[in-house]
């Protein structure tokens, strides 16, 4: 395929519109679709807000924050993604979803588009076999939150070709990212690592060894992370910590079994800064 101008990202949660933001300020037109009504122009409102606190610091130029606004076009349906050079899928960590929208999409794109997923943890191999065009799918996984954080990792499946692993890093590098092929495994490399480490922090917290404050704390100081763990996991989303933990443990066994009190975190809606509550309270933003 040419040049990528134009990406779709579809899912306009806190992953999406951080990804169209990026994609947005690297200066590609963006569509951004999701299927709940209202939400696609709430997430470009959102990126808005994050951009004017930018302006507000002297960190951003204004005519930069209004161009990066105005590249982001809010979408009611995935037809309008049919001109896209290159979509990201963003939902949510379920398969069943994922294959869904993955097929939506696919239907409408041209042969030479790219299908990337933002999935954490889901085998690209597998997500791709249900394509008509395997060989045009790949996994962009970038951290949250996407504008601050500087890794995408890219994930081939076994049907991904050359040129579609090449387009996606392109793309990635232009959006200053620094690019890191991981095998299509369990929670590819950073999540492999990282949710055992969010998830044993739950069980540090379920045992009554510390606080959550002292837990936290005794990671930033001992450990010289810039966050805690707990805090860590309440940005993420504890219900999207989970999920990540679940595939872990039913593809790699036990030692990835995710704690009790994180289980009854996500049953009691307690998902993190994105719910007002998870291990610490937050207060709504405005």
């Amino acid at each position: 395929m040419g040049e990528v101008r134009t990406i779709g990202v579809v899912g306009a949660g806190q992953m999406g519109r951080g990804i169209a933001q990026v994609a947005a300020a690297a200066g590609y037109s963006v569509a951004l679709l999701d299927a709940a009504p209202g939400l696609a122009e709430a997430g470009r409102d959102a990126i808005a807000v994050a951009l004017d606190r930018q302006v507000a610091r002297g960190q951003l130029a204004e005519a930069d924050r209004t161009r990066t606004v105005e590249a982001v076009r809010p979408v009611a349906d995935v037809s309008a993604l049919a001109d896209a050079d290159l979509v990201v899928e963003a939902v949510p960590e379920a398969l069943a979803l994922k294959l869904r929208v993955l097929a939506d999409v696919e239907a409408v794109l041209r042969d030479d588009a790219v299908l990337a997923s933002n999935t954490s943890s889901l085998s690209i191999t597998q997500l791709a076999a249900a394509c008509r065009r395997p060989q045009r799918v790949a996994g962009m996984h970038f951290m949250n939150p996407a504008p601050a954080m500087a890794l995408v990792e890219l994930v081939v499946g076994t049907q991904t070709d050359e040129a579609t692993a090449a387009t996606v890093r392109a793309v990635a590098q232009r959006m200053g990212k620094t690019v890191v092929a991981a095998q299509d495994s369990p929670g590819f490399v950073v999540n492999r690592l990282l949710i055992p480490f969010l998830n044993e922090a739950c069980f540090v917290l379920q045992e009554g060894l510390a606080t959550p404050d002292e837990l936290d704390g005794a990671v930033r100081v001992g450990l010289n992370h810039p966050m805690g763990p707990l805090a860590l996991a309440d940005l993420i989303g504890l219900d999207t910590v989970l999920a990540i933990a679940e595939v872990l443990h039913a593809e790699l066994g036990d030692k990835y079994r995710p704690s009790g009190l994180l289980r009854r975190y996500v049953a009691a809606g307690w998902l993190g800064r994105k719910s007002g509550r998870g291990f610490f309270e937050y207060a709504p933003r405005r």
